[in-house]
C-alpha cells in the first residue's frame, strides 16, 4: 500500500489517508479480504500520529470500505461498485453545486464552465 501525504494540500491527513486507501479499492490495487497495516505501524511508517491513522480507518469502516476484526487487524471489504458509485455521484454533484454558484457569481458562461469541466476531466484522464 502506498500512501503518499501533503502538508501543502490544504487537506487534512486523515482525510488524505481515507481517499488514497479509497482509491487503492476502487482501481482494485487492493482487493477483498487484503490486511491493511495497523494504524500503529502506518502512523510510525508515515510518520504521524496513530490518533490520525485511528480517524482514517475509522471513517474507511464507517464509510464500508474496511472491516476491523479485533485482534486482528483490518481488512479490504467486499464493495458493492453500484452503492460507491451512487456515493460517488452524489459528492460529485456537491462539488458541482458549488461550481454552478461560482460561475453565476462570476458570470461565467454555460458554455464556459462546460469547456473548463472538459479541460480539467481530460487532463486528469
Amino acid at each position: 500500500m502506498n500512501i503518499i501525504l501533503s502538508n501543502s494540500s490544504g487537506v487534512p491527513i486523515y482525510e488524505q489517508i481515507e481517499e488514497q486507501i479509497k482509491s487503492q479499492i476502487m482501481t482494485g490495487d487492493l482487493k477483498e479480504g487484503d490486511a491493511l497495516p495497523s494504524m500503529r505501524v502506518l502512523a510510525k511508517d508515515l510518520k504521524i500520529s496513530i490518533i490520525t491513522t485511528k480517524r482514517a480507518y475509522e471513517d474507511l469502516e464507517r464509510d464500508g470500505f474496511i472491516e476491523s476484526v479485533t485482534g486482528k487487524g483490518s481488512f479490504v471489504k467486499g464493495i458493492n461498485s453500484d452503492i460507491v458509485k451512487e456515493n460517488m455521484m452524489f459528492a460529485i454533484e456537491e462539488y458541482l453545486e458549488k461550481a454552478v454558484d461560482k460561475a453565476i457569481l462570476g458570470k461565467v458562461s454555460k458554455g464556459e464552465l462546460t469547456e473548463m469541466l472538459t479541460l480539467i476531466y481530460e487532463e486528469k484522464w
